[in-house]
């Protein structure tokens, strides 16, 4: 519930990608990095061995540089087991945070880039920039500042025309950098923080994600914003397209469409709060059918992950010698393959079962209850399956339970001790745990790590104690709280994206079934005639007005210059409605009378061939298939074919529409997280500025939908061109046909390739002019130049058929 779903499809250029030319420089950045870490640890080994306190200080800080710059190396890992070491480095991290990580500077500068894995980030530091760029122009991964850019080509003394021409390409070179760097970044990510194995596993010439809680193998999923791209050229697969979102939800406010909501688990008693804050529902524990006697231990907690496996494989093998049947449950397929490892080389017999062999589970798992029997599976087997023991594992003390990790969820831990001790049976769970484990590591060694040092124990010895596994939940907890105050966070954000889904979904709704459809429409036009109507009469300019009224609907203003001036914008609003919905009616009838006679001619003469056919429409640039039912558009004259005109269009407007906007929240989602420099709430922010976007959102595509419902129009009347429309695709407005020939050939034609979208650019602010300045404006088509006051020449230029040259 931390992902939202989302559907997703081809973006227009989506295989046109930097991962390859970029990858040589990254795996430079991060060896590098590994190399300085290293030596970075040598040092601080030597001089933490030191009795100088000053010598001691630098090796603390030397000790802070290698975790900071490779936290999930081994070597440092095993050092920071050793006595007092762990507690050290949370001594002198804690030293450097203060005051807002003033200090912190000190410890990063040195390395080229920085990890944060609690919180699954990258930083790069100028140190990074500089190694990346030495086979380069030095400012080839730094973004440019756009808004001193554009004031420096300001008072350089360009002509208007030069100065247009290189405000073009410092955009264009602002679009590829922000392109290169967002790919480097994702790339360093897939390098420093994804482990094969452990988040994902390589199939078939495929990565395939893990599911961090089942272990099974997450079919047809991704990892968004080009990260699946980046591990998979880090792993020299197949690089597949870049995707675009269509579609998201979270999956609390999926399960929130329902009017009832129910379940049953056995492990919701541990996420109680979360299901009545998000959902309002209780949990209720039911007693088990006969009481549990199942054996559920201590953990048993040492220093290294050596000593731990070791303690593991002799934990089987005595149980295997008693003939009990074992489930050794891992967190990763790596740690599944290194214990099969040790178990063959112990030569017992025993089966696997992760994402990479997952196919044989039922019969893994109904052989997991014979006596002797060992099933190695990250924390998935048996899920949906009972472990049946024979009447001989039950004797011999039921199916014992070894967990090799504690994992983050409490949950999990519980689901994997569920298999044992089932109705009654006999059985035993033991958790073995070391201080090398992720857990333990990042949320909470340093209590027992102090605990051991005091002890004083050596290499093999275990501590196994009530109050070290309450520390270890403890740690668990911590892990849940953040987990799922990062669930809340987004389903707080989604509510916002919730509100505009459900307003956008309706209206796409009542276009696909037809209901409605009329009324939405008579609503769009009336926005749109009042937003025209505002803006016009707040700039006082008639022009502007019936610009705007013959760019989008085609019309003459209904009033004139004088009742321009006089009428209140809402009287004003309602003449040009009544207006506008006329000269609809009378088009849409216009259409049919001029569609009907090839209809009549394909219903007449080829009504067995076809049963739906497509009629082209165009508005003069792009072009449209329409599909319609051939005996319904005869028996109606016609107006079934304008019905389903209208649906095709508002459809893929809307679809189209929506795409953009997604990625725009998107944009916006990231850049308000800043606000918190600020004292600010990036929430609060965040809901105002969806707000507007939405809003213009819906105002340009009412402005788009209503332009092409009035200007298309039929390019051909000739029957022999009609074809038999095929089974309908998505239809969506990337996909318009642009040639005007293509048009005429019918439903057959393939459409046109999709133009590639411009990426939304940084809001520059142009220079302003007065209502009564004179401009010279230039035709982008034909070069043609003309003078005029700014009032006039601004609707031209929003128009983006002409631009400002001079003024």
């Amino acid at each position: 519930a931390r992902t939202p779903l989302i559907i997703s499809g081809p973006t227009p250029q989506g295989d046109k990608q930097e991962f390859e030319q970029l990858k040589p420089h990254v795996i430079r950045l991060v060896e590098a990095q590994k190399a300085l870490a290293v030596r970075e640890l040598k040092d601080a080994k030597q001089l933490l061995a030191s009795s100088d306190k000053k010598e001691k200080d630098e090796g603390a800080q030397k000790l802070l540089r290698a975790y900071r710059g490779m936290p999930k190396a081994k070597t440092l890992i095993k050092f920071l087991s050793e006595d007092g070491m762990r507690t050290l480095l949370q001594k002198t991290e804690n030293h450097y945070m203060a005051e807002q990580m003033k200090n912190m500077h000190i410890i990063d500068d040195e390395l080229y880039f920085t990890i944060d894995e609690k919180q699954n980030q990258i930083d790069l530091t100028d140190k990074g920039i500089d190694l990346l760029s030495e086979n380069t122009e030095r400012d080839f991964f730094i973004m440019p500042d756009i808004s001193t850019e554009l004031a420096q080509l300001d008072n350089e003394g360009y002509s208007a025309i030069e100065l247009a021409e290189k405000k073009e390409e410092l955009m264009r070179v602002f679009g590829i950098k922000s392109e290169r760097i967002h790919t480097m970044n994702q790339l360093l990510k897939a390098f420093a923080l994804f482990e094969k194995d452990t988040e994902y596993v390589v199939m078939d010439n495929k990565v395939k994600i893990v599911d961090e809680q089942t272990g099974r193998i997450m079919e047809g999923r991704r990892y968004s914003d080009g990260l699946h791209q980046a591990i998979e050229a880090k792993e020299n697969v197949k690089i597949e397209a870049a995707t675009q979102t269509y579609a998201t939800v979270t999956l609390q406010n999926y399960f929130r469409m329902y009017n009832k909501l129910s379940g049953m688990t056995g492990t919701a008693e541990t996420e109680a709060g979360e299901f009545f804050d998000i959902y309002k529902l209780e949990v209720t524990v039911i007693p088990t059918n006969r009481p549990i006697i199942r054996d559920d231990r201590q953990d048993m907690v040492f220093k290294t992950k050596r000593e731990k496996y070791n303690a593991v494989i002799e934990e089987i093998n005595d149980l295997v010698n008693k003939g009990r049947p074992v489930l050794v449950g891992t967190t990763s397929v790596e740690i599944s393959e290194l214990l099969s490892r040790a178990l063959k080389l112990r030569k017992i017999k025993h089966n696997v079962l992760n994402a990479k062999l997952h196919q044989s589970e039922a019969q893994i798992v109904a052989e997991a209850g014979q006596p002797g029997t060992v099933t190695i599976a990250t924390n998935m087997a048996g899920r949906g399956t009972d472990i049946k023991l024979t009447p001989e594992s039950k004797a011999s003390g039921g199916l014992a339970i070894v967990g090799t990790e504690r994992h983050d969820s409490r949950r999990v831990d519980r689901q994997l001790r569920g298999r044992s001790g089932r109705q009654g049976d006999p059985g035993s769970s033991q958790f073995f745990v070391s201080l090398e484990d992720n857990l333990m590591r990042l949320f909470n060694s340093e209590r027992v790590a102090k605990l051991m040092d005091r002890m004083g124990l050596k290499e093999g010895e275990v501590i196994q104690h009530s109050m070290v596994s309450k520390s270890i939940e403890r740690a668990q907890k911590k892990v849940e709280e953040n987990n799922f105050g990062s669930r809340k966070r987004l389903l707080e954000f989604d509510d916002v994206m919730n509100s505009q889904r459900e307003v956008i979904y309706k209206r796409r709704r009542h276009a696909l079934y037809g209901e409605r459809l009329q009324v939405d429409i008579a609503n769009m036009f009336y926005d749109t005639c009042q937003s025209i109507v505002n803006e016009a009469v707040e700039l006082r300019d008639y022009g502007v007005f019936q610009l705007e009224l013959a760019r989008v609907f085609t019309v003459v203003s209904p009033v004139s210059e004088e009742e321009f001036k006089k009428v209140p914008a809402g009287e004003l609003t309602n003449k040009l409605y009544d207006s506008v919905m006329q000269a609809y009616s009378d088009k849409n009838i216009r259409i049919a009378k001029m569609a009907m006679p090839v209809i009549k001619d394909v219903y007449e003469n080829q009504a067995n061939k076809f049963q739906n056919i497509a009629v082209p429409f165009t508005d003069g640039t792009k072009g449209l298939q329409v599909l319609t039912n051939l005996e319904e558009a005869f028996q109606s004259e016609g107006r079934q074919l304008i019905r389903d005109f209208e649906k095709n269009i508002i459809l893929a407007m809307i679809d189209d529409s929506w795409k953009e906007h997604l990625r725009d929240m998107d944009d916006l989602r990231q850049s308000v997280q800043g606000a918190v420099y600020e004292q600010k709430d990036p929430l609060l922010i965040y809901k105002f500025e969806a707000f507007e976007l939405f809003q213009s959102m819906i105002d340009k595509s009412n402005r788009e939908i209503a332009s092409f419902l009035f200007k298309g129009q039929l390019p051909s009347q000739d029957a022999s061109q009609v074809q038999q429309a095929q089974a309908p695709k998505r239809t969506n407005y990337d996909n318009l046909q642009t040639s005007h020939d293509e048009l005429s050939t019918g439903g057959g034609g393939e459409s046109a390739a999709p133009q590639e979208r411009p990426k939304p650019q940084p809001v520059v602010k142009e220079k302003s002019y007065g209502r009564n300045d004179v401009v010279i404006v230039q035709n982008l088509a034909t070069g043609e130049k003309k003078e005029m006051k700014y009032k006039k020449a601004a609707p031209m230029v929003d128009s983006r058929q002409w631009v400002i040259v001079n003024g």
